[in-house]
C-alpha cells in the first residue's frame, strides 16, 4: 500500500509539473544555441542546420493539419519576397508524420521556401514546438533570440518591426 501511495505522489507531482509548463530537456531556450541536426528536404535538398549561419534565420514549425499553420504560411511567403533573401533566411519544418501529407499541402500552397520535414521530433524537440505553430527567431550565430506561438501575419508591419527589432537588437545595432 505504501508502495502505491508513493507511486501516486510521484505521479501527482509529474501531473503538476506538466501543468506547470515543464519543457522538454533537449529544448534549446532564449539565449542557447541551436544544437547541431541534419534537415531532410521536402521540397528540396536536406541540408545541415549549421549551413544556415551566418546571417538571421526565422524557423517556422508547422503541421498540415494545423488550420493557423496553413493560414500564416502565405505570409512568411511574403515577408521572404519582400526581404527577397537580403536580410534573412527562413525556412519550413513540417512536423507531419506523412511526408506524402506535408508535401501534398506544400504544392497546394505554391511554397517556395526550402521546407523540411522532421519525421522523428529532433528540431520539435529542439525547439519547443509544444503547440503549433511556431515560429523562432534564430540569430546569426545560431542562437535562439524569440520564440513565437501561435499564428502571425508575419508580413504586417507590426510583425515586420519586431523581426527587424529583435534582429537589430541582437546585433547590438
Amino acid at each position: 500500500m505504501k508502495r502505491l501511495t508513493h507511486l501516486a505522489a510521484i505521479l501527482c507531482a509529474l501531473g503538476v509539473a506538466l501543468a506547470a509548463g515543464a519543457t522538454d530537456p533537449d529544448e534549446v531556450r532564449i539565449g542557447q544555441e541551436l544544437h547541431p541536426a541534419i534537415l531532410k528536404g521536402l521540397n528540396g535538398p536536406s541540408r545541415e542546420l549549421a549551413e544556415f549561419r551566418g546571417r538571421p534565420l526565422i524557423i517556422n514549425v508547422w503541421a498540415s493539419w494545423c488550420g493557423p499553420c496553413r493560414a500564416e504560411m502565405a505570409s512568411l511567403e511574403r515577408l521572404a519576397w519582400r526581404d527577397q533573401g537580403k536580410a534573412v533566411t527562413i525556412i519550413g519544418i513540417s512536423t507531419d508524420d506523412s511526408i506524402d501529407d506535408a508535401r501534398s499541402w506544400l504544392k497546394q500552397s505554391n511554397a517556395t521556401l526550402n521546407q523540411f520535414i522532421d519525421q522523428h521530433l529532433q528540431m520539435e524537440h529542439m525547439l519547443g514546438a509544444s503547440r503549433l505553430p511556431l515560429t523562432v527567431l534564430i540569430d546569426s550565430h545560431g542562437r535562439v533570440l524569440e520564440k513565437v506561438y501561435g499564428a502571425r501575419e508575419w508580413d504586417s508591419p507590426d510583425s515586420i518591426a519586431f523581426v527587424s527589432g529583435t534582429f537589430r537588437a541582437a546585433a547590438g545595432t
